[in-house]
C-alpha cells in the first residue's frame, strides 16, 4: 500500500496535490510519503511483537534524512554498510544501540568509528574483516560481532545455495564452527550471534522456511560447542512488487509464522533488515515533459530528469512505473512505445507530510533548499554551465566551514540525493504534459 492517488482528476500525495508541490519548487523533485513509510514499517514490526526483535532499516535503500527521522521515532535501527551511513544514521535520531555494520568492505577507519559509536555489533563478511577488528598487537576496543552466511542468489531454492563459494558476501557454511571457534580465541571479539541472509526479493516463503530450518540447526550446533547465540540477524525479509502485474508477495504476518515457526525455541533476540520492503513505494519522481519527438520510427518523449536522477534503470534495466500527474479519462489512455529520454539536471527532495507547504526541503535544491544542518540560509546554488560536457559549476556555502568540522560534504553528506550514489528503488516516474 502506498498513500499517492488520483483525487479530482489529479495526483496527491497523501493529502497534498503533487501539482502544488510542483508549482511551488519546480521539478524535478522527489516526494516520499511519511504515512506510508510509518505504515511499512508498523506492520512488519508488529508481526513480531510477541517476541524479542529488532527491525534495522537498511540504508542503502534510501538514506535520505527525512526518511530517516521518520523511521527513527517509530523506534527503528539502521543496518549500515559504510562510514557515510554511520554518520547519518546517529544524525536522524537513531541511538548507536540500534545500529549495526554490515558490507563486506569496511575500513579500519570504519571499524574505529563504528567501536568509538558502540553500535549494536557487526556483521562479519570474512576473516580478514574478523582479523581487522583484532590486529593482532591487540584489539582496537572491544567489539561485538555477528558471523554472516549469506547467499545472494535466489536462483531456484536460495536455501539450498548456503554452501556457495563464488559470492562475496558472508563466510562459507562449511567453516562456520572453525571460524567461530578462532573468533571466540580473539580477547576483545565477543561472537554474540549469526546473520543469514539468503536475498531481498523473494516472494515465496518455502525457500525462507528451508533457510530458517537449516539455521535453526546451525545455532544449535555453535551453543553446543560453547558460543552463546544471543541474536539472530534474519536479513532482509520479503520482496515487494514492482509492476501491477506481480504476483502480490505474502503478507508480513505469513512471514513472521515462518521465522517463529523455527527461532521462537531458541531464546535469542530477532534482527531484520529490511530496506525496499519500507521504502520501495514510499516516493515519487516527479519530472515535466519538455518535448515530444517524432522520427517517424520512434517517438522520443525528453523530459527534465536524468539518470543521475533515477540511475536503476539504466544500470539494471529496472521497472519503474510512468504515470501523468494528470488522470486520464476512462477509455482515454493510449499506451504506444516511446522512448524517454532525459536531460543531466539536479533534482530536490520534498518530504510528503500532508500538512505541505509548511514542510520544507531537507537536502539541497536549486534555488529554494535550506542547509540540512544549519536549517537556514540558501546553502548551494546550481547553475548549468550550458552543456552536458562541461557539467556544473556550484557556489561555495556559506556554511562551508561548518559542514567541515561536522566531517559532511557539502550535501551534509556522502549520499545527497541527485547525486549518481543515490538510490532510489521503486519510485513511480510522474511526468507533467
Amino acid at each position: 500500500m502506498n498513500h499517492f492517488s488520483y483525487r479530482d482528476g489529479v495526483l496527491h500525495a497523501e493529502d497534498v496535490p503533487v501539482s502544488a508541490i510542483a508549482a511551488a519548487v519546480g521539478t524535478p523533485f522527489y516526494c516520499y510519503s511519511t504515512a506510508t513509510l510509518e505504515r511499512h514499517y508498523t506492520v512488519f514490526s508488529s508481526a513480531f511483537g510477541d517476541i524479542p526483535s529488532l527491525v534495522c532499516y537498511a540504508m542503502k535503500a534510501n538514506s535520505n534524512q527525512a526518511v530517516l527521522a521518520t523511521l527513527a521515532r517509530l523506534g527503528c535501527g539502521a543496518d549500515v554498510v559504510s562510514g557515510g551511513e554511520l554518520a547519518r544514521a546517529p544524525q536522524a535520531g537513531i541511538p548507536a544501540e540500534r545500529i549495526m555494520f554490515s558490507g563486506v568492505g569496511k575500513t579500519t577507519t570504519e571499524l574505529d568509528a563504528g567501536l568509538a559509536a558502540g553500535i549494536l555489533c557487526f556483521n562479519v563478511r570474512s576473516i580478514p574483516e574478523l582479523h581487522a577488528l583484532y590486529p593482532g598487537d591487540g584489539p582496537r576496543q572491544d567489539g561485538k560481532c555477528l558471523l554472516s552466511h549469506q547467499s545472494r542468489r535466489g536462483c531456484g531454492n536460495p536455501c539450498e545455495n548456503l554452501d556457495r563459494q563464488e559470492d562475496k558476501f558472508g563466510i562459507p557454511w562449511a567453516d562456520a564452527s572453525a571460524i567461530y571457534a578462532e573468533a571466540a580465541r580473539l580477547p576483545g571479539i565477543q561472537v554474540t550471534g549469526i546473520d543469514m541472509h539468503i536475498g531481498s526479493q523473494i516472494t515465496d516463503l518455502a525457500p525462507f522456511d528451508r533457510a530458517f530450518g537449516r539455521l535453526e540447526g546451525l545455532i544449535r550446533e555453535l551453543r553446543n560447542q560453547g558460543h552463546a547465540i544471543e541474536h539472530v540477524d534474519l536479513g532482509g525479509g520479503l520482496g515487494i512488487p514492482y509492476r501491477k502485474d506481480n504476483i502480490p508477495p505474502p503478507e508480513p504476518g505469513a512471514y513472521a509464522d515462518v521465522v517463529k515457526k523455527h527461532v521462537r525455541a531458541l531464546d535469542c533476540r530477532i534482527i531484520f533488515e529490511p530496506g525496499r520492503l519500507i521504502a520501495g513505494n514510499a516516493g515519487i519522481l516527479v519530472g515535466s515533459v519538455i518535448y515530444v519527438k517524432e522520427t517517424g520510427h520512434k517517438r522520443f518523449v525528453i523530459a527534465d530528469t536524468a539518470m543521475n536522477d533515477l540511475i536503476r534503470p539504466t544500470l539494471y534495466e529496472a521497472w519503474h512505473e510512468i504515470i501523468p500527474v494528470k488522470e486520464p479519462e476512462t477509455g482515454a489512455l493510449h499506451v504506444r512505445a516511446i522512448s524517454l529520454v532525459r536531460s543531466a539536471r539536479p533534482a530536490i527532495t520534498l518530504p510528503a507530510t500532508g500538512t505541505w507547504p509548511k514542510c520544507r526541503p531537507v537536502i539541497c535544491s536549486p534555488s529554494v533548499s535550506r542547509c540540512l544542518w544549519c536549517g537556514t540560509g540558501r546553502h548551494v546554488q546550481y547553475q548549468t554551465a550550458g552543456t552536458r560536457s562541461a557539467g556544473l559549476r556550484r557556489q561555495v556555502p556559506r556554511c562551508q566551514a561548518a559542514h567541515q568540522r561536522r566531517g559532511t560534504d557539502r550535501h551534509g553528506s556522502p549520499y545527497a540525493a541527485g547525486s549518481k550514489r543515490h538510490k532510489f528503488r521503486s519510485s513511480a516516474f510522474v511526468t507533467f504534459s
